[in-house]
């Protein structure tokens, strides 16, 4: 038995149904939540936590809002090499798009297995719905993992900070070793939160000449 904190807020998945698209900038913030949680488990000494199975599922929101990672341990994983884990029993089917392409072919994998799974997460957030929607999952996990294909950046350009769509694709990369660890993903969403939050002043604080007109 696992006892766990209580959320009454739910998960990532049923706020993303509900909500649809979310706000570039709090889909950096929920960004940072989710990466600086499995930069935790990475982190774990004497062997990083591989989670293994992230999904909007296995993301929770505490009474403030903020994101954490849930939900793992339910892999039965063995150990293969000094970083490298495999599945116990080979999946025959899966029917999860946030699958790396490793863990659906049953091979080793490592850490960034994850950054994978991330990768789709952020793309989900901003686009408002996941990688090749309306089809089934299972039929979406062989897309990307079978026949090497990436979901289209659908929404406009502004939707996407600079920076963003670069680390997405960094992330879903089908080599493991060019996905980026979190603690590097942790800097680079810092960076793009603080030029997020410099835009958002600035058109707080610059109004058209008619706009001030009006507010007098």
């Amino acid at each position: 038995m696992i006892v766990s904190e209580y959320h009454q807020k739910g998960d990532l998945a049923s706020y993303l149904e509900t909500k649809g698209r979310v706000q570039s900038y709090k889909a950096i913030r929920f960004a940072l939540d989710i990466a600086r949680g499995l930069n935790y488990l990475h982190e774990c000494k004497p062997e990083p936590i591989i989670h293994g199975d992230l999904s909007p599922k296995n993301i929770v929101r505490d009474d403030e809002g903020k994101l954490k990672v849930a939900g793992f341990g339910s892999l039965d994983l063995t150990k293969v090499s000094q970083d490298k884990l495999q599945m116990v029993q080979p999946v025959s089917n899966f029917d999860s798009v946030y699958i790396a392409p490793e863990m659906y072919r049953n091979e080793a994998f490592d850490r960034s297995v994850d950054t994978f799974a991330f990768g789709l997460i952020l793309y989900e957030m901003i686009e408002g719905s996941p990688a090749f929607h309306p089809k089934p999952q299972e039929e979406a996990a062989k897309m990307i993992c079978s026949e090497g294909l990436r979901p289209l950046f659908k929404n406009k350009p502004k939707s996407y900070p600079e920076g963003v769509k670069e680390l997405i694709q960094e992330c879903w990369d089908p080599t493991p070793s060019i996905r980026p660890t979190f603690s590097d993903i942790i800097e680079r969403l810092n960076k793009i939160s603080a030029s997020c939050s410099k835009q958002t002043r600035w058109r707080d604080n610059f109004k058209l000449p008619w706009k001030q007109a009006v507010h007098k």
